[in-house]
């Protein structure tokens, strides 16, 4: 089963940029961005890493990104996650950034997306990695704000595919960012919005994604298995849910195995992720056995939750064939 999940072809639809970074670059930028770090070393670092739910993961997680500051920081930020998603057989994804929580430090927006943009090139260049990059938007901020880091993204338009929204779900709801949403659609952008497991309203924050912001897919989303009526507008639309196991564990102590299964089993286009791999200790393969392991997933339904992050990925159909003939070719010589 391991040699099967390590080699299968894989597409990666839920992976926060910031949150592939090591300890050990968090180090290096750090000396060369001559800032000082309260840790000693990076196992400090790992140490340190005591969260237990959304808002205490936070607070280490946005503190780390103090070292990202020049072009070439986020070149190797990214390119070093390709790197990484080489060694798991990834072949496509669609990584997000969080453009405020670095432009609210004085690094420009441009200086950002252009580091990464660049890292992407060069992945698929070198690597055959393909990939599409979501800006996020930060919930925990304003509307106004939000709004302004679309405008700013305007001259880069051609740099991402869709837009998202994550970080600290309580009291701020989907609605919250419906205009800022709209104007993104109307730019020709596809929409994605974070539903943590066990946030406060959540299955209401899922209803106003699906029927008000009419989103293209659902991040995590675990908690629409509450309202049969909710699961069956889900699949009605083939809406993909993309859900990280590893990281359920630390914010709800489960990787969701059963839940995962229960998707599956509905007919809902349930996927795999690593979320905040750097941070959880676990890339793409890492989820992938570690859920097999606790669900006794059978290598069918694994094949199902590989296949279904191709069938929901915002490529164009000629490549999505390509890849899924790809996948369905490995599954199919076992």
């Amino acid at each position: 089963m391991q040699d099967f999940i390590e080699r299968m072809p894989k597409a990666e639809l839920h992976v926060h940029l910031e949150g592939t970074l090591e300890p050990e670059h968090i180090f290096a930028l750090a000396q060369r961005n001559n800032l000082k770090l309260e840790y000693s070393t990076p196992d400090e670092v790992i140490k340190a890493y005591d969260f237990h739910d959304l808002p205490s993961f936070l607070k280490i997680y946005y503190a780390a990104m103090d070292v990202l500051i020049t072009e070439q920081d986020f070149y190797e930020l990214a390119y070093n996650y390709f790197l990484r998603a080489a060694q798991d057989n990834i072949v496509y994804a669609e990584p997000f950034f969080d453009p405020q929580a670095h432009t609210c430090r004085g690094v420009n927006f441009a200086t950002i997306i252009n580091g990464i943009h660049r890292a992407q090139v060069d992945a698929e260049s070198n690597l055959g990695i393909r990939s599409g990059l979501i800006m996020c938007f930060l919930r925990d901020q304003s509307l106004d704000s939000a709004l302004a880091h679309l405008e700013m993204c305007s001259p880069h338009l051609d740099k991402i595919i869709g837009v998202g929204l994550d970080s600290d779900e309580r009291d701020n709801p989907p609605e919250k960012f419906a205009e800022v949403f709209r104007k993104a659609r109307e730019q020709g952008l596809k929409l994605t919005m974070h539903c943590d497991v066990n946030q406060q309203d959540i299955v209401g924050h899922i209803w106003q994604c699906v029927d008000d912001i009419k989103v293209d897919r659902i991040d995590h989303g675990v908690n629409a298995l509450e309202d049969p009526e909710l699961c069956a507008k889900i699949v009605q639309r083939g809406l993909g849910l993309t859900i990280c196991p590893v990281s359920n564990r630390f914010v709800v102590q489960s990787l969701t195995a059963s839940e995962i299964r229960s998707m599956l089993d509905k007919g809902m286009k349930a996927t795999v992720n690593s979320d905040d791999p750097s941070y959880f200790r676990a890339y793409l393969t890492d989820n992938f056995l570690a859920l097999q392991k606790e669900g006794e997933f059978s290598k069918a339904e694994i094949g199902q939750l590989c296949r279904n992050a191709f069938e929901i990925a915002w490529i164009d159909e000629t490549q999505k064939r390509i890849y899924l003939d790809n996948l369905n070719a490995y599954l199919k010589g076992l």
